[in-house]
Parts: C-alpha cells; sequence; structure tokens
C-alpha cells in the first residue's frame, strides 16, 4: 500500500489521517453535547480541557491533512461519474475542510473572549490567548462553534450518504478506495 494517493485510490497517510479526525470528531461531538449538562466537579473542568486539547488537535490533523492533500494529490474521480456529481464532492469536500477549522478555532476564540484563565494543552503548556476579553467575540465565537457544528454534522451525513449511494447503488469503487484494501468485496463496476 502507498502512502501517497494514486490517481485510482487514497493512500495510507491520508486515509489514516481521514478516519483518525473523524472519530476525534465523533467523540467531541458527543462529549460537547454531554458535557454541559455535567454538575460542577473538578470532572467537570477536566473534560472541558479534555474537550479544548483534543480540538486543538484535531485542528493540527486538518492542516496537516490539508497539507498532505495539497502535496499528495486525489485520486481522480471514478470512470463514469457525471460531472456534477464530481463538482458537488469537490464543493463538499471544501466545505467540510472548512467547517474543521472554523469549529475548533471559533473554539478556541470563546475559550479567549471569555475571559476564563487559560487552558494547558493536555496539561502540558499554557495555549495563548487569541483575543481580549469581550462579551460580544464570545457571543459571536459561541454561536459560530455551536452552529458550525450543527452544520457539520448535515455535512457529513451528506458526504457519507452519498458514499454509501456510490458502493450500494452505483455499485463503484468510491467507498473502497477509503477503506484499508480488502475490507468491502470488490464492486461489480470496476474502476479503470
Amino acid at each position: 500500500m502507498s502512502l501517497k494517493n494514486t490517481p485510482d485510490r487514497w493512500g495510507s497517510v491520508s486515509k489514516s489521517l481521514h478516519w483518525l479526525i473523524a472519530v476525534l470528531i465523533l467523540a467531541l461531538g458527543i462529549v460537547g453535547l454531554l458535557m454541559g449538562e455535567l454538575p460542577k466537579t473538578p470532572k467537570y473542568f477536566w473534560v472541558y480541557t479534555a474537550h479544548k486539547s483534543i480540538g486543538i488537535t484535531v485542528l493540527v490533523l486538518v492542516a496537516l491533512r490539508l497539507a498532505w492533500r495539497l502535496y499528495a494529490g486525489a485520486p481522480r474521480p471514478v470512470p463514469g461519474t457525471p460531472t456534477w456529481q464530481e463538482r458537488i464532492a469537490e464543493a463538499t469536500h471544501w466545505l467540510l475542510y472548512a467547517l474543521m477549522f472554523a469549529i475548533p478555532l471559533s473554539g478556541w476564540l470563546y475559550d479567549s473572549a471569555s475571559g476564563l484563565r487559560p487552558f494547558k494543552l493536555f496539561g502540558l503548556f499554557e495555549m495563548p490567548k487569541l483575543v481580549a476579553p469581550s462579551e460580544a467575540s464570545a457571543q459571536v465565537s459561541h454561536a459560530i462553534h455551536e452552529w458550525g457544528f450543527w452544520l457539520l454534522i448535515l455535512v457529513v451525513l451528506a458526504h457519507a450518504g452519498a458514499a454509501l449511494y456510490h458502493h450500494l447503488h452505483q455499485r463503484d469503487a468510491t467507498l473502497a478506495r477509503m477503506l484499508p484494501q480488502g475490507w468491502l468485496d470488490t464492486p461489480q463496476k470496476e474502476s479503470a
């Protein structure tokens, strides 16, 4: 298996970053939805700090993933894919990147603007504040963080739905080429 993307398949670096980021975002989403209900105990603050630390980790991983994609390219569309589907897929990918940057950055801005003491990334070092405390900035960044998350959910569902549509209905290799080789049976319609 190639580290780099090929014209027909995502490479192992792209696949690893894709699935690692997906799992971390899923965990962040679940924790983010539940942490407001936690009692104000020391664990409450630990959960918030872990959420922030993992969010910054996702931000770094997404930057690495984007840099890798720009360096390694992307596989060409599966033969037979209509041009309109190619354009929607490309727009969806770039929207996902935009949201994966906007959500952690807005969370960091919210943390900065809220005037809370700086948090330590995984307890190791203090993260800098991006802006001075400001109620208005805190409200805007919190809204972007929250509504960006819900938009991300919708776009991810569309993305996953399209991959399943390609696999189950069109019977092409769109989904298989983002999974480890051998995870799915070879589709009836092969890519050239």
